[in-house]
């Protein structure tokens, strides 16, 4: 009898120390577990976690700093027919040359199949389209990394409003029908749907904190109409505070258009900057009068120089 109740008193007593813990930020309940609960009783600010995640840029903008450094990609892009398999893909090993403000790209090999390109050598796909768009350079550009999108027509504001999507997933998207404010879990219209965790994990060979998004298991019919992240989880580096990866899945289905996407994205530094070393996406796109696209890519960079 003394044993067991030793082992209770035992068992009351440890509990705390793995117990999961919850705190709140704007109307936000969050999910900790049990390292985070005990780096809260050391001095972790998990509203000041939060909010530096909620006002976070560096994501979207380590694209753009692709614009400002000399590196090496693999290029892997496949289209995919209704029964799933490959009708068209690009294979390629391309190289971007920075000099002052200014960038061009070489390309070091490359085999297509299928109908990858038009006659015209043009893109047969919206897909390939917007890889290029975001990681191919055609003759010289000088810009200083800047966005070359503003001032332009109305198809280059929509590929920007595409490529905040994919790449700024959580944010309000202006000028984005239905979608653009589906997307911002961190207003209170949306973050009810959700529910919110921080969690310790390694990643990539890094100590990190995990903020994840995922929407909630009971709700109604009308509330899961409402959502368009499926998933969002980003890394943060413990030492740095900066992302290391982020993996999320995005979806939605009206009469005029439907998409189902998945990404995983693996951040490295050139000296300052925060740029992604690999990405992967797997998507499927249907748009009203278009034949739907389905599509995989694989992006890796690497032999970076600033």
């Amino acid at each position: 009898m003394r044993k067991i109740l030793f082992f209770l008193l035992l068992l009351h007593c440890c509990l705390p120390m793995f117990a999961q813990d919850t705190a709140r930020y704007k109307g936000m309940t969050v999910n900790l577990d049990e390292v985070v609960v005990k780096a809260k009783r050391f001095g972790f600010d998990v509203a000041g976690f939060i909010k530096r995640v909620e006002e976070d840029t560096t994501f979207y903008m380590a694209f753009k700093h692709l614009r400002q450094v000399s590196f090496t990609a693999d290029n892997d892009i496949k289209i995919f027919s209704k029964k799933k398999e490959v009708k068209a893909s690009l294979k390629s090993h391309t190289r971007q040359v920075v000099e002052g403000i200014c960038r061009h790209m070489e390309v070091v090999d490359e085999k297509t199949t299928g109908d990858f390109y038009t006659a015209k050598k043009n893109y047969n796909y919206y897909t390939a389209e917007l890889y290029a768009n975001l990681f191919f350079t055609t003759g010289k550009i000088c810009d200083n990394g800047q966005d070359t999108e503003k001032g332009r027509g109305s198809m280059e504001k929509h590929k920007g409003q595409l490529k905040q999507l994919i790449f700024n997933p959580g944010k309000p998207i202006s000028g984005v029908p239905i979608v653009g404010q589906k997307v911002a879990i961190f207003t209170p219209d949306v973050m009810k749907l959700y529910n919110f965790s921080i969690t310790s994990q390694s990643y990539i060979g890094k100590d990190c904190y995990v903020f994840s998004a995922i929407p909630r298991d009971n709700l109604n019919r009308l509330d899961r109409s409402e959502i368009v992240i499926n998933e969002l989880v980003t890394y943060f580096d413990k030492e740095t505070w900066e992302i290391v990866g982020r993996k999320y899945s995005l979806s939605y289905k009206t009469a005029l258009f439907d998409f189902n996407v998945r990404m995983v994205v693996q951040m490295t530094k050139v000296n300052d900057l925060l740029v992604p070393a690999l990405i992967t996406y797997s998507g499927t796109w249907d748009v009203a009068f278009k034949k739907r696209e389905t599509a995989d890519f694989t992006a890796k960079f690497f032999d970076f120089k600033q």
